[in-house]
This record gives structure tokens, sequence and C-alpha cells, in this order.
């Protein structure tokens, strides 16, 4: 660990404790915010892409308010939650690698709320960065914690980067259609991304557990 003594000493709790309510709550709001944008996003089906509830794509993009802002709010202040707690984590450990990570994923998701998916090329290269550094932080945080947490950890990174990259291979090299096409666009994508937000709060609240648990460990 690094020092995180200044404010723990201020505030009477440690970086690596804020780091871990940070992830826990942007996990929270993440997916809480999905869910309450499709609820009032009329006649909204789950095979539809989860962007659509900010706006869908050109050249005739469709915006339902409220949908649209909850959604977009959303992955504002969740990927400003995430940059936060990268930076924490970055003071906090010793090493370096898996925090930087972090940020850039939560960068990502911040800027899939700057651009919704009306903006082009901008959203779909905000988004592409969200899923594939999420899908690396998920799979590097099991080398930082111990087992077997850890197995989840690349569980859940894995078949994440697995369904991404599965995507690209079956639509540019195979050219046919997926093994997941019943799921619809939407249904992949879930794939994608739900490991991803359900890893942030076990994450958090590992690191919130093990702040005050001398036998717990985080490495880079």
């Amino acid at each position: 660990m690094g020092d995180d003594t200044t404010l723990q000493s201020r505030l009477g709790v440690s970086e690596l404790s804020l780091a871990g309510f940070g992830l826990t709550l942007s996990g929270f709001i993440g997916l809480m915010g999905i869910i309450t944008a499709e609820v009032l996003y009329p006649n909204y089906s789950t095979r539809q892409d989860i962007s659509d509830l900010g706006s869908t794509r050109p050249p005739n993009p469709v915006i339902h308010e409220p949908s649209a802002t909850i959604f977009n709010t959303t992955m504002l202040v969740t990927g400003a939650m995430v940059m936060i707690s990268g930076y924490l984590l970055y003071r906090a450990v010793d090493r370096r690698g898996f925090p930087l990570a972090l940020a850039v994923f939560g960068f990502g998701a911040f800027g899939v709320g700057v651009f919704p998916g009306n903006v082009t090329p901008w959203h779909g290269l905000f988004a592409l960065l969200t899923f594939f550094t999420g899908g690396i932080t998920v799979v590097l945080s099991s080398r930082v914690v111990s087992r077997p947490f850890s197995i989840l950890c690349g569980l859940f990174g894995g078949i994440s980067l697995l369904v991404l990259v599965s995507v690209f291979f079956y639509g540019l090299v195979i050219r046919g259609p997926h093994p997941l096409e019943f799921l619809g666009g939407g249904g992949i994508e879930r794939w994608v991304v739900y490991p991803l937000i359900l890893w942030l709060p076990a994450f958090g609240g590992y690191l919130m557990a093990t702040s005050r648990d001398s036998a717990g460990t985080i490495t880079d």
C-alpha cells in the first residue's frame, strides 16, 4: 500500500475505503439508472441497445425523455465516480497499472454520457473504450485480490471480453450470425456490460473490507 494517512487523518476513513465506497455506489447507480430509464422508455425492449436509452443512432435518432436524461446522467455520474475511485486507488496502492486501467474504464463510461448515441462517431468510440477497458480492468483485478474472489473477477471479466471479442469475430471474420443472436443486439450487449456493473459493488465491498482487515491484500 501507499501512504493513505492524509485522508484518513482528515476524514477518519482511508483512501482505500473511499475508493471501495465509490465503486459500490457507482455500481448501484449504474444498474438502477439503466433500469429506471428502461421503465420510462415507451415500449422499450432489452433486445435494443442499452445506449438507445440516451438516443438511437442516426440518420433518424429517437430521443425519449425523461429516459435520455436519466441514462446520460447515470453514465456521467457512474463514470466520474469510477475515475475518482481509480485516483484514490492510485494514491493508496504501491503499483499503478490497475488503478490507471480503472480510471480509463470510468473515463469511457463518462464519455458515453457526454456523447449520446446520436453523436457519431464519438459515442461508438467511447462505448468500445468502456467495454474493452472494463473487461481488461476486471480481469486485472483478479491479480490484486485474494481467492476465491479473484476467481469471480477473472470469470466476470473473462465473460465480458469473450462476448465482446466474439461479436467482432463473427461480424468481421466469420461474417455470419452470432451464436447469441437470439438475444438480439441489446441482449448480447448486456452480457458484455452487466458483468462489469456487477463487479463494481463486489470489488468495492472487497476494498472496504480489506481496509479494516489486516489479513486482506491488494497488490498490483
